[in-house]
């Protein structure tokens, strides 16, 4: 389906639906637009319209796509939720792979759970050794404190390209550390994230960097207020580091235009 967001050029949704786990849900567009179409094109009808939905109707969609474009996955959902099996991440995964004409963006707030998806997958399937170059993975960030929590967790993730989305931007950030390569904490045994409690881990590994970081303000009603010095020293981080920056918009908080300066939309290469 053709869209809107500005970094990307269309969305596919083989799953839709999700649940609240950080402050970034408390406006969710998904989930009003789920009730603008519920019992309509695949949604449930009232009051289960944002539940968790597999589409596996949806898989083929991208295979009757012969001109390349950027794909966001999963606009309307998040991949890694805990309800969608690991064998239909897989069956998604398989399809992205076969279709290396598109570049699909893979964005999710529970990195922690793709970590798991991956070493479930590791043994199985060759992407979870050797991702192909079309597959971009990204996680939601929206204050230093899921910053702290979910970049170590997507940096652990094989990938073509890591990014993150700030939005909405709801404070100052500091991504200095992950916007060059470096040395980390490698899955820590029994973080509470993790349905995998057992999982080894606690050594010391290399960490590649992000290499793209989008930033936004709240769209909608209620939306909460960014102030423009926030992304502007999210883009100086950036620019230091050599990390590619996509401003979005200043949000529905914002009355006049985009400050100039922030007018930058950089894609990684």
């Amino acid at each position: 389906m053709s869209t809107k967001i500005e970094w990307t050029e269309v969305t596919w949704n083989p799953v839709t639906g999700c649940t609240p786990v950080s402050p970034a849900c408390e406006h969710c567009y998904a989930r009003r637009m789920a009730k603008r179409l519920a019992g309509r094109c695949g949604y449930p009808a009232v009051p289960h319209e944002f539940e968790v939905t597999l589409h596996p109707e949806r898989l083929s969609e991208p295979l009757g796509w012969k001109k390349p474009r950027r794909v966001f996955v999963c606009s309307m959902g998040d991949l890694f939720h805990e309800s969608v099996p690991f064998e239909y991440i897989a069956r998604v995964y398989g399809v992205m792979t076969l279709n290396q004409q598109h570049t699909f963006q893979v964005l999710t707030k529970r990195p922690y759970r793709a970590v798991d998806f991956i070493h479930w997958a590791e043994d199985r399937y060759k992407f979870a050794r050797t991702p192909p170059p079309n597959i971009w993975l990204g996680a939601t960030i929206e204050n230093q404190e899921q910053a702290d929590k979910r970049i170590p967790a997507l940096l652990q993730i094989p990938a073509a390209v890591r990014f993150v989305s700030v939005e909405p931007m709801l404070g100052r950030l500091d991504l200095t550390r992950w916007l060059t390569a470096t040395t980390g904490q490698h899955w820590q045994e029994g973080h509470p994230e993790s349905p995998y409690p057992e999982r080894p881990g606690g050594y010391t590994e290399w960490w590649p960097c992000l290499n793209w970081v989008i930033c936004g303000g709240e769209s909608g009603p209620k939306a909460r207020p960014m102030h423009p010095d926030w992304p502007r020293a999210l883009r100086d981080q950036c620019e230091a580091a050599g990390v590619k920056f996509f401003f979005k918009k200043m949000g529905a908080a914002w009355s006049g235009e985009t400050p100039p300066d922030l007018l930058v939309r950089e894609y990684p290469s």
